[in-house]
């Protein structure tokens, strides 16, 4: 689950992004609105976390332009403001979400991860390939009603391809995804990681369900293998 954080303020986005990152997520960081904007305009995210009172550009106008680009991401609102028309404003540009500083670092989870499985139908509350499921909310996998446990980055490997479920995707797209846009070590972490999951999600259960693609990357079938 890939977050955008948009937060000048940089010890706190810092303690943030370890604590997403601790908790599965993978995160990018922009300190301003300019570079927020093109981030959140150039790759896919799950979810945005947009600070209203920005440098360069403000957080509405970053939401505003965001919708105005037919950019739908999930957007929750961060702000030390508190006043009942700022609350008003951000829902009235589009953003799906507000939470107020200081807050619970729970709360602000518990917020990313209801906005990420309401984001749209192209993101159901469970991704289902055959008999293996994967729920975001409860971050549970099982192949036949057997319970799976899987690492941070395992769970965020699995969800990736479950999402992306029947079609090719490369190394460079998983590490994109997976890890994150500054990523510079070797790109064989990615099979690495594969065959962990196929240790857990296939092998035990005499399935196939991770196919590499010579020359192209790695694809999960539909039917789940």
């Amino acid at each position: 689950m890939r977050v955008l954080l948009v937060e000048d303020e940089v010890q706190l986005a810092e303690t943030v992004r370890r604590g997403l990152v601790a908790d599965g997520f993978v995160v990018d960081v922009a300190h301003d609105g300019v570079t927020g904007l093109h981030a959140a305009e150039d790759s896919a995210y799950d979810v945005l976390v947009l600070d209203i009172m920005l440098p360069r550009l403000n957080g509405y106008d970053v939401c505003r332009r965001l919708r105005e680009a037919s950019i739908w991401t999930p957007v929750l609102m961060l702000t030390a403001k508190d006043g009942e028309y700022d609350l008003v404003d951000a829902f009235d540009l589009g953003a799906d979400d507000y939470l107020t500083k200081p807050f619970s670092f729970v709360v602000l989870v518990a917020r990313l991860r209801s906005l990420i499985r309401r984001g749209g139908p192209e993101r159901p509350a469970s991704l289902v390939a055959g008999d293996l499921t994967l729920d975001p909310r409860s971050r549970a996998v099982q192949r036949g009603g057997v319970d799976i446990a899987l690492t941070p980055r395992e769970f965020g490997l699995l969800h990736y391809l479950m999402r992306h479920r029947g079609e090719v995707v490369s190394k460079l797209e998983i590490l994109e995804s997976v890890w994150d846009l500054h990523y510079d070590g070797d790109d064989n972490v990615v099979e690495v990681y594969v065959g962990y999951l196929r240790r857990k999600i296939d092998q035990p259960f005499g399935r196939r369900a991770i196919e590499t693609v010579r020359g192209a990357g790695y694809r999960l079938v539909g039917n789940g293998g």
